[in-house]
């Protein structure tokens, strides 16, 4: 059940009360390191290690750009990003995307973090970036550190935290198809040693989809106190409240050849068209979260950290699906009768996490270590219900025209349960991390991690409650050499797992998926860190990858595996006369190493064959001009992205096609306190396909918009 209106105003207001924090962030440039500054506030698992001693590939995301663009989305962020590509966002209700490659599991949104909390866990809807002041998209296997997750890399976002100057910001936008959005940060010292903040935003958008509207309210009260000059404390509050049509996309007619081949037109019908049920209404998703932090300093060269989080999630709504089963679907048939589902699902969960880190140098004669030990233990909990109305393939009466829909279609209520669940995921580990100063020139990393996972599962439909526990160990290793200030040549090695979800033909847990990485690379920085770029050359595989069972029809089972290779490239400079570049590419071969049949539905995969929705070419190039107009501050810039053609479907020969698109953003300062700025994305109107999990399930790329933002400082 989720809290109601009056519950929640009074939970905010209660919060904003209470919530009082502390000290003053001041930021390093990123080309020095990669820690964030707090009055001497670290992070655990990052420490303050310089990026060009960092044996992996780095990439940041500085909230100023991502302003300068207008982007207020992490998937939208992510574009930027090299070697990340979208995946299929569950029907617009959550973030999901592959790093080099490989994106986890379907079923559950990518798993970002969050000041180093895993804040992709559970159903949170698309993330806002009203709050954060910088994405970290830390490349490779990090496993030795964070535990489970993929091999490709690690997504993390960087927070606003309070400061001790008194100011903030407030902005009003609108757009295209009557999007409006309000957006507010402030901050406010109490004393010299406490101080609060405050961000939030309101958005209300219709959409280029027909009949879809979306509502969503962020609000992120923090609080930051210097307890003493060696101890400081933070807390953060995390409240979310959307509500989004629940929606599939478009379809690319499938038409089955009398050999049995199947051929798909993309493109038959608008890509405004909605072919769900308007009558569904939205999935409203819902977020209380918290973390709390504290760091003391036991010397000049050691600190201890202390955290701990808490998050509950909701997920609740109905929607119409397009029929995936051929032999249950009309539209190969006749070209335009979509045969379609009905679904109820109500999701919630809730994650608790508490962690621990010390860390600091040690000498051994001319020889530096640098050491960092922690351990963290989470329990994560799952509970699921959902039912459906699924038609016999002679009933048609819920289909949908996709040429003329109908919406006034009566909607029949799903009653039939085809998932009632509850899992309880408990995990602890320990890690520990020494980066060895040999040299000036030459460092050395080794590391490792120890997990303990355990599920616990109640299957109600059959009354079953399978459980399944495992460790593993994740070491890593790394390399560096310096041979100048400005080059640093680096190499790393990796393993890592990530545990499956479901249960076999045995009613047990899966084994869970392991990993391997290799990577090398080059990174340049300027002494004065105007420019920074990293070339880097990797390759993973990862076994136990859920497929088909070969010996039990319609149950799955960890026999796949697959591999990524590929190379990625970034720069980010300021130039002279005030140019700005940002340049992004990365070449991505991921495909099947084993011949399998697909999970789902059991058509065959070869070795060699894509995974799904990995573009082999990607990139992006940004060019701003910082100038003046007479005593006016202003910037004016364009930006091309770059996408190659992606599988579809996983087991077809589906291809969404590649796209390139063009951006203009502009702005100007009126005065001390106000700023114009205006985007127009999407400039050439190009029809395109963002990502799609199946023919029937295609979601379409935004046409051209434009969006109009003031900008009130204070």
């Amino acid at each position: 059940m989720q809290p109601s209106s009056t519950f929640r105003l009074a939970l905010i207001a209660s919060t904003a009360a209470i919530a009082l924090p502390t000290a003053a962030i001041a930021q390093a440039p990123a080309a020095e390191t990669s820690d964030i500054v707090v009055t001497g506030l670290k992070r655990q698992y990052f420490g303050d290690t310089p990026v060009k001693e960092i044996p992996q590939a780095v990439q940041f995301l500085e909230g100023k750009l991502l302003n300068d663009l207008n982007i207020t989305r992490l998937d939208t962020a992510l574009e930027l990003a090299s070697g990340i590509s979208k995946q299929n966002n569950f029907g617009g209700l959550w973030d999901s995307f592959a790093i080099r490659g490989f994106a986890g599991d379907e079923n559950f949104p990518s798993g970002f973090l969050v000041n180093g909390f895993n804040g992709g866990r559970g159903y949170g809807g698309p993330r806002d970036a009203s709050n954060v002041e910088r994405i970290e998209v830390l490349k490779g296997p990090n496993s030795a550190l964070f535990g489970r997750g993929e091999p490709g890399g690690t997504v993390n976002i960087v927070s606003k935290k309070p400061t001790f100057k008194e100011g903030g910001s407030f902005s009003v936008a609108g757009g295209k198809w009557d999007t409006y959005r309000v957006e507010g940060d402030y901050n406010l010292p109490i004393t010299d040693t406490v101080a609060i903040r405050l961000t939030g935003a309101v958005e209300n958008a219709e959409s280029f989809r027909d009949t879809v509207e979306t509502r969503k309210y962020v609000l992120n009260p923090s609080f930051l106190a210097k307890l003493s000059d060696k101890t400081i404390f933070t807390y953060e509050l995390e409240y979310v409240n959307q509500e989004v049509p629940f929606e599939r996309g478009v379809v690319a007619i499938p038409t089955v050849a009398a050999n049995g081949t199947i051929s798909y037109n993309l493109g038959a019908i608008p890509n405004t068209r909605f072919l769900g049920n308007p009558n569904d209404g939205p999935t409203e998703v819902e977020v209380l979260g918290h973390q709390a932090q504290l760091q003391h300093d036991l010397s000049d060269d050691w600190v201890v950290m202390l955290g701990a989080g808490y998050k509950d999630t909701t997920f609740e709504g109905f929607s119409s699906d397009p029929e995936l089963v051929l032999s249950r679907q009309r539209i190969d048939n006749d070209g335009r009768t979509l045969s379609r589902q009905r679904r109820y699902r109500d999701y919630s969960t809730t994650h608790m996490v508490f962690r621990g880190e010390i860390s600091g140098k040690a000498e051994t004669g001319s020889i530096v270590h640098n050491i960092r030990v922690g351990a963290d233990w989470d329990k994560f909990e799952i509970d699921k219900l959902q039912t459906r109305y699924r038609p016999s393939a002679a009933d048609q009466s819920y289909a949908i025209d996709i040429f003329n829909p109908n919406y006034n279609i009566a909607a029949p209520t799903p009653i039939t349960p085809v998932e009632n669940s509850n899992e309880v995921q408990k995990a602890w580990g320990i890690y520990a991390q020494d980066q060895i100063e040999i040299t000036e020139q030459l460092k050395v990393r080794f590391g490792g991690r120890y997990d303990h996972f355990s599920q616990n599962i109640d299957l109600r439909l059959n009354n079953t409650n399978p459980r399944k526990s495992y460790s593993k160990f994740s070491p890593m290793a790394g390399l560096v050499f310096e041979p100048t200030s400005s080059v640093s040549l680096y190499a790393s090695y990796g393993k890592g797992f990530r545990p499956n979800s479901g249960v076999g033909f045995d009613g047990q847990p899966f084994a869970p998926e392991i990993s391997k990485s290799y990577e090398v690379g080059a990174k340049f920085i300027t002494p004065d860190g105007r420019l920074t770029s990293t070339v880097s050359l990797y390759k993973m595989k990862k076994s136990n990858v859920l497929s088909t069972d070969p010996l039990n029809a319609g149950f799955s089972k960890p026999v796949g595996s697959a591999d990524s290779k590929g190379v990625e490239f970034d720069v980010n400079a300021k130039l002279p006369a005030g140019f700005e570049l940002f340049l992004t590419y990365a070449y991505t071969d991921a495909g099947w190493a084993t011949n399998v049949f697909d999970p789902n539905f059991g058509l065959p995969i070869l070795k060699g064959d894509p995974l799904i929705n990995i573009p082999k070419h990607q990139g992006n190039i940004l060019l701003f001009k910082n100038f003046a107009i007479g005593d006016h501050e202003a910037m004016l810039g364009g930006g091309v992205s770059h996408v190659g053609k992606r599988l579809g479907e996983t087991a077809t020969k589906f291809f969404l096609p590649s796209y390139t698109i063009a951006k203009l953003m502009g702005s100007v300062t009126i005065n001390d306190q106000f700023k114009l700025s205006a985007n127009v994305d999407n400039l050439f109107d190009k029809k395109y396909y963002a990502s799609s999990y199946a023919a029937l399930w295609v979601q379409p790329g935004t046409p051209r918009s434009f969006t109009v933002r003031g900008t009130f400082n204070f």
